[in-house]
Order: structure tokens, then sequence, then C-alpha cells
């Protein structure tokens, strides 16, 4: 999971949709910003250890490898791409490398560079908090 997050960067906007883009570290809402949604102590985010949707102990985090209610990714055109999850046995996480949306071969895979995930492609990606 950690090299998903290395290769795109997640923007997250709190009316509950986050986007996914390949470099954003100055704007306000990426996740490469310390300062902005990335910023450790933002109370509802994805990099707060202690908030629901960042912490390894919540079934709605993306850091728990046993979570099954985790953050879900959408592409721009309203594609479904998997969950942000490091569960490897979830059938939708992007971490279950035999999975549709975790296999490196899948075309509906963010972690396939010639598909969903080509860093290339001006189809921007975002995660969806679950509720």
């Amino acid at each position: 999971m950690k090299c998903i997050i290395s290769i795109f960067s997640v923007v997250l906007s709190m009316s509950s949709v986050t986007s996914v883009n390949a470099a954003c570290p100055y704007d306000s809402d990426c996740l490469n910003n310390k300062y902005g949604a990335g910023n450790p102590y933002k109370p509802d985010g994805l990099m707060n250890p202690y908030s629901e949707n960042g912490s390894r102990y919540s079934n709605k985090s993306w850091t728990n490898s046993y979570a099954t209610d985790a953050p879900k990714i959408y592409d721009s055109q309203g594609n479904y791409r998997g969950k942000l999850s490091t569960n490897p046995y979830d059938p939708d996480s992007v971490s279950n490398q035999n999975g549709r949306y975790g296999n490196k071969y899948s075309p509906d895979s963010i972690n396939n560079p010639y598909g969903a995930g080509n860093p290339y492609s001006n189809n921007k990606l975002y995660v969806v908090p679950s509720r």
C-alpha cells in the first residue's frame, strides 16, 4: 500500500471525496502536503493515526490490514477501481495481488501502469471514505 501512496498522491477534500493525482506536494488538499490534507493532526484525515480513517485499528481505515469497510476508489468517469486498503485478503483491495483491483496485470487495477494506474493518464482517481 505504501508503494501506491508513493506513486500517487491522495488529495483530500472533506466533502467526502478524495482525489488521487500523480504529484501535488503544494496542493492544500494533497496527502503529500504535511501542512494540508497530509497533516497527521487533521481530525478526520487519512494520515492521522488516531482518526477513524487513518487508525490501524479502525474498520474504515486504509491502514488496517483487516479492514473490510476501507475507502473506495473511483476514476473521473465513475468507474469503481477497488478499495484503498492494505488488506491483502479483501477481493476488492488494491493490496490483493490476486484480486481484480490489486493485480498488476488487470486493466482495472491502479497497480497496472498500462491500465487504470497509468501515471500519464489525465483520468484522475477519487477516494471516497466510508460513512
